[in-house]
């Protein structure tokens, strides 16, 4: 018997370490995870039906961006362990049912301590096959407070996870408002580009065969060249600059590479609102909105009820338990019967660890504290800087627009020498390209000015986006919200500097 039994543990042994081997996955496992993905990765989204202009991209993206949606995952796990931490507060109810046999009678004799004799022939009180039930309720008083401790905790990490929703959101569409810019230029620009390339090229090569044919002087064939390679260097750097614009602003609306869509083009005569804050007042703006602040005062908060915890765990336990229970056991005068009864217990222990457990506290707490004020001074440097930064962008723009004016006007009289024949090829292809510079660099100078006018607020923590947009509306619904509230955002501010 104990041979057989060694035999089998031995084997059971054996078949378990087998079994810790580790499996990759298999070439077929994978390839079906990376199609899955594949088609995934966009499903159910709303069709580009009409030119995207910039709020349905702002749409697109807090409604169909993965990193964005991550965070919202995210709030949803940290709902759903608080939704458990809360029941861990409830009384326990078990229940339990079991059956006990044996192939003979379970039997007892008694001895006499006096005589030393047997005084009581063999019997027995018990049943061969019992049924047994029961139902007990109970109840921990410490575990209570600690549940409720916890609980309160994995409230504040619900609203930390909504805190950095928040600063997802606004990169998100910090990112967009710069990309949709860029894109803008790109739509406009890269066929002028294109095509101005084109003739470059063209003209270039009658330019070599002019040199190789000896119909021109060496030196001033060269020096041509040389500036219409130049030329061509300047149009391929734009359109390196341009052409990620477009496909930056699809990942960003998680639009599929290589998924077709236009672009509305607004007007260039647009203008940005006067922006007439004060540094303090925009400086306590931050200090009260700034997620990242926001989320140190919820750690600090844990981090107190944590002592609470502490506290807690060194007090004793008291545990009280009502049941109801049932034996099908035909010898026992009473086959049901309720039970009750209290039990107090205390772990010593917990009193010498109360010290170190407080000074961990307080260490995080410290750690806590120097965190907010370095976040602090962080925060106003960045709102400083972003004051500053729009103001320049806000004058670089205004150079740009003046530059890429004259450009034109200087445009129209080489065009018309030319014509004339008062004006060189080389002269217009130079004029041209620099009148495509001029226009790249306006719109380079207005995305960036855009995103400077939205980094105001998000350096304030000012929220991009109306509080009551959750992700599941539908793309118009969310196109009409954002656009809304920054119409009243700059009528507000023109408002505030008049």
């Amino acid at each position: 018997m104990n041979k057989g039994l060694a035999l089998v543990s031995a084997s059971t042994l054996f078949l378990g370490a087998c079994a810790t081997v580790p499996e990759p996955f298999t070439a077929a496992e994978l390839n079906e995870t990376a199609t899955s993905n594949f088609e995934r990765v966009d499903v159910d989204q709303e069709p580009v039906t009409a030119p995207i202009d910039l709020y349905e991209a702002m749409a697109r993206s807090l409604k169909y961006n993965l990193d964005y949606k991550v965070e919202l995952m995210e709030i949803a796990l940290r709902d759903r362990e608080l939704d458990l931490q809360r029941y861990d507060m409830l009384p326990q109810l078990v229940a339990s049912a079991g059956y006990a046999g044996r192939n003979n009678f379970s039997g007892a004799s008694s001895l006499s301590l006096i005589t030393r004799r047997q005084s009581l022939e063999p019997s027995t009180s018990q049943e061969r096959d019992l049924f047994t039930a029961d139902l007990a309720l109970s109840w921990d008083v410490l575990d209570f407070g600690l549940s409720y401790v916890r609980a309160k905790q994995g409230a504040d990490e619900v609203l930390i996870a909504q805190e950095r929703r928040r600063k997802v959101a606004n990169r998100v569409i910090e990112d967009v408002r710069s990309s949709y810019w860029r894109a803008v230029s790109a739509e406009r620009l890269l066929t002028k580009l294109q095509e101005l390339e084109n003739s470059v090229t063209t003209t270039l090569q009658n330019s070599e065969r002019l040199a190789e044919r000896r119909l021109s002087a060496p030196l001033t064939a060269l020096t041509y060249q040389r500036e219409l390679l130049e030329i061509q260097a300047q149009i391929r750097k734009l359109q390196r600059e341009l052409v990620v614009a477009k496909a930056q602003l699809a990942a960003l609306m998680n639009l599929r590479p290589g998924t077709e869509f236009s672009l509305a083009l607004p007007d260039r005569t647009n203008t940005l609102p006067a922006v007439n804050y004060q540094g303090e007042d925009m400086m306590m703006t931050a200090l009260l909105n700034r997620p990242e602040l926001r989320e140190v005062s919820y750690r600090q908060r844990i981090n107190s009820r944590e002592l609470d915890a502490a506290l807690l765990s060194a007090l004793p336990s008291f545990r009280g338990v009502l049941g109801v229970n049932v034996d099908s056991n035909d010898f026992l005068f009473n086959n049901d019967w309720m039970n009750y009864g209290a039990r107090a217990s205390w772990n010593v222990l917990n009193l010498f660890r109360l010290p170190a457990h407080k000074k961990a506290v307080r260490a995080q707490e410290d750690l806590l504290e120097q965190r907010e004020l370095a976040l602090t001074m962080a925060v106003m440097t960045q709102v400083h800087v972003s004051r500053a930064r729009f103001s320049h962008l806000s004058e670089e723009l205004d150079t740009a627009s003046r530059q890429m004016k004259v450009q034109d006007k200087i445009l129209d009289q080489i065009r018309s020498g030319h014509k004339a024949g008062a004006m060189s090829r080389q002269t217009l292809l130079r004029e041209e390209m620099n009148t495509l510079a001029a226009e790249v660099k306006y719109d380079i100078a207005y995305a960036e000015a855009q995103n400077a006018y939205a980094g105001l607020f998000a350096s304030m923590g000012i929220d991009e986006f109306s509080p009551n947009v959750t992700g599941r509306e539908d793309v118009a619904t969310l196109r009409a919200s954002l656009e809304q509230m920054w119409q009243d955002r700059e009528a507000a501010v023109k408002l505030s500097g008049s």
